[in-house]
């Protein structure tokens, strides 16, 4: 009898694996969930970051080291200011970085522009956690960042739109709250490299303040270019736009995976070039030039696409924290997708919508944030290590690139839907029309 009773309480008593597992789940799920583990694995991914583009092979600092400091230092040596005395293919803030970076000294360039991003990704970071009880939403977006930055790899730091991916990140995460703030630092995002101006046109389609919105935006512009024209510049503050129009069609872009394939297959009227005038590898063969011209308008249809569905939405009363996110994600793809640039940089315009999408509605932004994550890591495989395969067009590498298009493509079907579902949505809530 007491054998069988030991035999029953055992019974009754859940295994030691499931005793131990439920001690160390909530154990584990605390440590994570905090800050302090978030910013530690926000130090890790940012110090091999730092380390991988100083030491990586493939010169993942290559354009920093040759382009921007050359830049930085002729305007240092009063020789040529870019977007002052010439044309430049960045618009006028984009020099405030460069120029920052020579703070230490030429030697110390390199250093210093990493410095530099870094300190902005941590205070886009510390918006992003804030500073009241850390929010679930807000910490999965936070370890999503961290996540795809390393995916990413070293070129999240290594190029000029790593300085304007934070300033795009605090700007999308201040929109509800404070539309204005929002809108100035979108701006600015937007006189750093172009690319912001997608979100501050979702919000400005997305904010019941859009009157707010677009006063900030046009008067904090007019103000920028009147401090360029009082420099000196004239036309060439605007001569980011001519600069970009005259680009060829780049081996990265997705456009350029048709000809791409063509020279896998071995046709030998099409190659892959240098265009010393860009400092860009570049497509030439039969109509390579035709669809690097086209690109444009194609791009501005696709803008114009999503622009009138983003405006249907918002006519039909969806709630800004639904329609926002969806929105900025379906301008930045469409801007991705219809460039004839497609430098893997780009990748990085993904983390500032999908954040938001995240901090806001997780479960909702679970699809895009793993597409988004496989475009991180495609991106890496590309470049920097493997580089100079795609420069031969080995056939693992353009089928990476494809790859990485057909994740993006899927990424613009879900965020178009998601901006037509929004405006359903409301409709069916019995919202007011905006």
């Amino acid at each position: 009898m007491a054998e069988q009773g030991v035999h029953e309480a055992s019974a009754l008593r859940p295994p030691l694996r499931s005793r131990l597992t439920a001690r160390v789940h909530p154990r584990l799920r605390r440590l994570l969930g905090g800050r302090l583990a978030l910013w530690v694995a926000f130090a890790i991914v940012h110090a091999l970051l730092f380390w991988l583009n100083l030491w990586a092979p493939g010169w993942p600092l290559g354009d920093v080291v040759a382009v921007y400091r050359v830049w930085a230092e002729n305007a240092a040596h009063g020789y040529v200011r870019m977007g002052i005395d010439a044309p430049w293919v960045y618009p006028i803030l984009a020099f405030a970085p460069m120029a920052a970076s020579l703070a230490f000294g030429s030697a110390w360039y390199a250093v210093t522009w990493l410095g530099i991003v870094v300190l902005l990704d941590a205070a886009a970071f510390s918006i992003l956690l804030g500073s009241r009880r850390l929010s679930r939403t807000r910490r999965i977006a936070a370890w999503w960042w961290v996540g795809f930055l390393a995916l990413l790899g070293p070129i999240a730091l290594g190029r000029i739109d790593a300085v304007t991916v934070p300033i795009a990140i605090a700007g999308l995460l201040w929109a509800a709250g404070r539309p204005r703030v929002a809108a100035a630092v979108l701006t600015i995002g937007a006189w750093v490299k172009v690319w912001p101006a997608a979100l501050l046109g979702a919000l400005l389609v997305a904010s019941r303040k859009r009157g707010e919105v677009m006063t900030v935006a046009v008067s904090l512009s007019v103000g920028i270019l009147g401090v360029s024209l009082l420099a000196g510049s004239g036309l060439n503050a605007v001569g980011f736009v001519a600069e970009q129009a005259g680009r060829g069609l780049q081996i990265e872009a997705p456009i350029a995976l048709a000809w791409l394939w063509q020279i896998v297959g071995g046709n030998p009227a099409v190659r892959i070039r240098y265009d010393r005038e860009i400092l860009t590898f570049q497509i030439a063969g039969p109509g390579a030039d035709v669809a690097a011209a086209l690109t444009t308008p194609i791009m501005v249809v696709g803008v114009i696409a999503v622009l009138l569905l983003g405006i249907r939405a918002a006519r039909r009363g969806a709630h800004l924290g639904r329609l926002l996110p969806s929105l900025a994600l379906a301008f930045v793809v469409v801007l991705m997708l219809a460039n004839k640039v497609g430098s893997p940089q780009f990748a990085t315009w993904l983390a500032a919508p999908v954040i938001l999408g995240l901090a806001l509605r997780p479960r909702r932004f679970a699809r895009p944030a793993l597409l988004a994550a496989g475009v991180a890591l495609l991106t890496q495989v590309v470049y920097p290590y493997w580089y100079d395969w795609l420069l031969v067009a080995h056939p693992l590498l353009v089928l990476a690139l494809t790859a990485k298009v057909v994740l993006l493509v899927l990424l613009l079907v879900w965020a178009v839907r998601a901006v037509w579902q929004a405006g359903d949505g409301a409709v069916r809530l019995g919202a007011p029309a905006a």
